[in-house]
């Protein structure tokens, strides 16, 4: 077996250190984003070192420090540095024991492990941890072959306990990015174009004057446009002042045409996707006729607008430049990538550049934290030996981060005599999900920092490649887990669209599995067969039937849908086809003001081996949540003049009044590896309320958002 985050930082120091009498500190290059990833990461190491939970502190992720371990992404945090800590501190365990042994002239069996604490039952002399390392170093590499704690063994994992800070949180002692500030810290302000390739046409030069005499600082590069002062209020009001005193020649703006057509119809590189879920430079056989003992074939075509993060605090970064040395402080994903990105797009070398994660306004995917770092940077090159504290405002966010790519799920599929199906076609289009400022992609890493193509210095915007791994981008799930025979899966990299996008939560999962399970739906009712049975007669895979057993029962027990006016449906997947089982069920009704209100929810997961139970749940309540808002509610909107959608009324979120009461069961498999859950209930619930509608009113929705005109319009066609 390998393990990435292993044979990438394969040193033993990188991950733990005995540091003062009675505490162990934890390094991982992982950050911490709201997702308990402390927490389980501390429960795993104190059960593999055998100390108490509280003895553990988990250092937050910068370069040159702690090991790089890439993207906090992909649900992969356990799965990776999970298992990263875990053999790490079985290492660790093995070589203090056998230091004990050494120092107290005892057989390494006759040794014990209380807190800590080593003992030996022959001679009942004891030393702790912090004895044996007196502060050094470890200096040996992690064996991956190191024997592990058995899961009946352990005793501290998948407790409830009080996860990592949340007592400074409650206190109010606990401080975002944007909240920190320094020394003679100056506080900016960007002025940004109407859209992506506005130019600066004039600006008042009498007010810039104005303004650096009343010392406030004004950054000018090419149609980067910052101001900075010591003053945060004066700092904003000088803001607006500028942005009305500059004219921008806005060329032939965005491309405005139909979203959903321009998906079909532009150019776009095709490519089959095969079994395993991974594409190959192949041409793309076209869809011939129904197989001649297809007794009902059906077609249908799902469509999904681009979506954004939405985060509720915009991003912020912080920087300062002193003495040849770039330190950036952000709220992003992953401090190493980058590094590597703003080495690239400030020409400096990686080794200058030091990037230190701090908490910040979060999300799923590839926000606005990586440009408003760079932002923070290329002011604080300008103004060296000052720390900058820039912080994006909520038309910033809107407007200017990555979205998650708008999207078209294609589906056809026959059924023979008995209801089984025999033929299944899907293919989708959309953009890239792969934007990220990361080396080792296509494209190059500063290209996708947006105030690159802003500087005098422009950058190309990026031409993406298809990303050709199994299971990511625009084929996430595209293959079905179903045992359907032979199927015909295609993924379309589509050019030419409006907007800049990259990662947002599950990727190409969310609309595929989407599209998946409204269309396996349609399947169940033309076999008239029940959704559940229909499903499961299309499995194998034992550990998927029985999560969709389990729910079933759970719905049928709490009668779900069963009062008039309601309506209940389901959805399943099992995440990228290696990660999570999860099945969601929901109960909503439509009322008569065409409005869809979300009653009850159920999730039904498997996630193998358990470690912090109490984050778990959280993580896949917050995934249905998040997929319900993207069904209902989200969609970025754009003209020729640039985003529309620049506020909360623009872009409406799902709000307390319409969050259902959710009921979530696990499946514990203890003898089963980790299994990444963060985002494995967005693709299914999104797929249960399309199908919840269709049992409360009778009408299939196939274009999100479902607000009342889509639903009416749905009900007239």
């Amino acid at each position: 077996m390998t393990y990435p985050s292993v044979e990438a930082n394969p040193e033993l120091d990188h991950w733990i250190e005995i540091i003062e009498p009675g505490k162990i500190r934890i390094h991982t290059g992982n950050v911490d984003i709201g997702l308990r990833i402390s927490t389980a990461l501390a429960l795993i190491a104190a059960d593999e070192l055998d100390v108490e939970y509280d003895r553990i502190d988990v250092k937050r992720t910068e370069t040159q420090i702690d090991p790089n371990e890439g993207l906090t992404s992909g649900s992969l945090s356990i799965q990776n540095s999970g298992m990263a800590i875990r053999l790490a501190s079985a290492t660790a365990r093995r070589f203090l024991m056998e230091r004990a042994a050494k120092k107290l002239g005892v057989d390494l069996d006759s040794l014990e492990v209380t807190d800590g604490l080593v003992r030996s039952r022959e001679t009942n002399i004891s030393i702790d941890y912090w004895e044996l390392m007196a502060g050094n170093n470890f200096n040996i590499l992690i064996n991956p072959s190191v024997k592990i704690k058995h899961y009946s063994e352990r005793k501290i994992g998948n407790l409830s306990v009080e996860p990592k800070d949340i007592r400074n949180i409650v206190r109010g002692k606990s401080h975002f990015l944007h909240d920190k500030a320094m020394a003679n810290v100056l506080h900016a302000r960007l002025i940004r174009p109407p859209h992506y390739t506005a130019r600066l046409k004039s600006i008042d030069e009498a007010l810039v004057a104005r303004l650096i005499k009343s010392n406030i600082k004004v950054v000018r590069d090419g149609n980067f446009l910052a101001i900075a002062s010591c003053d945060e209020y004066l700092t904003i009001k000088s803001a607006k002042r500028l942005a009305a005193a500059v004219k921008w020649d806005e060329g032939e703006g965005l491309p405005s045409a139909d979203l959903f057509e321009a998906l079909i119809s532009n150019e776009r590189i095709s490519l089959p996707v095969v079994a395993g879920g991974m594409p190959i430079e192949h041409d793309v056989v076209p869809i011939g006729q129904p197989l001649a003992e297809a007794s009902k074939t059906i077609s249908a075509r799902f469509e999904k607008p681009y979506h954004m993060h939405g985060s509720i605090g915009p991003s912020a970064g912080k920087a300062l430049y002193k003495s040849g040395i770039l330190t950036i402080w952000t709220h992003n994903q992953g401090v190493y990538p980058l590094r590597a990105a703003i080495a690239e797009a400030l020409n400096m070398e990686v080794d200058s550049i030091h990037v230190i994660f701090e908490p910040g306004s979060g999300c799923y995917g590839h926000n606005g934290a990586d440009d408003a770092a760079y932002d923070a940077a290329v002011i604080a090159c300008a103004i060296p030996d000052t720390p900058i504290l820039l912080k994006w405002t909520r038309e910033d966010e809107h407007a200017w981060e990555p979205y998650g790519t708008a999207m078209v799920c294609k589906m056809r599929a026959s059924l023979d005599q008995d209801g089984r199906v025999i033929e299944w076609s899907h293919e989708s289009y959309g953009d890239t999900h792969m934007g990220r400022p990361t080396p080792g992609r296509s494209g190059s890493p500063a290209e996708k920092l947006v105030s690159t193509h802003l500087q005098s210095k422009s950058l190309p915007w990026p031409v993406m490649l298809p990303a050709m791994g199994p299971h990511i981008g625009i084929h996430r799930n595209l293959e079905p887990l179903y045992d359907f025979p032979n199927p015909r899966l295609v993924k379309h990299l589509v050019r030419g669209l409006p907007l800049r996008v990259s990662a947002l939560r599950s990727l190409g999962a969310f609309a595929n599995v989407c599209a998946i399970e409204a269309f396996v739906e349609e399947l169940a009712e033309v076999a008239n067969v029940s959704p559940i049975d229909f499903r499961i007669a299309h499995l194998s895979d034992k550990r998927a039937i029985e999560v969709i057993r389990m729910l079933g029962k759970i719905m049928s027990k709490a009668n779900a849908g069963a009062k008039d006016s309601l309506g209940a449906g389901i959805g399943f997947a099992q995440y990228k086809n290696s990660a999570t089982y999860c099945a969601i069920g929901i109960e909503l009704e439509v009322n008569d003001a065409a409005e869809i209100r979300l009653h009850r929810a159920w999730i039904v997961a498997d996630a193998g081996e358990v470690v912090d139970r109490d984050g778990l749940v959280p993580q896949l309540e917050g995934g249905l949540i998040q997929a319900a808002s993207w069904s209902l509610m989200e969609e970025v909107t754009n003209d020729s003049g640039g985003i529309t959608s620049r506020d909360w009324d623009g872009y409406p979120i799902l709000g307390f009044n319409n969050i259902p009461s959710i009921e979530t069961t696990l499946i514990e498999k203890k003898d089963a590896p980790f299994l990444g859950a963060g985002e494995a209930s967005s693709g299914p619930t999104g797929g249960a309320i399309i199908n919840a509608v269709y049992d409360a009113i009778g009408v299939r929705l196939r274009r999100m958002p479902f607000k009342p005109d889509a639903i009416r319009l749905a009900a007239m066609s």
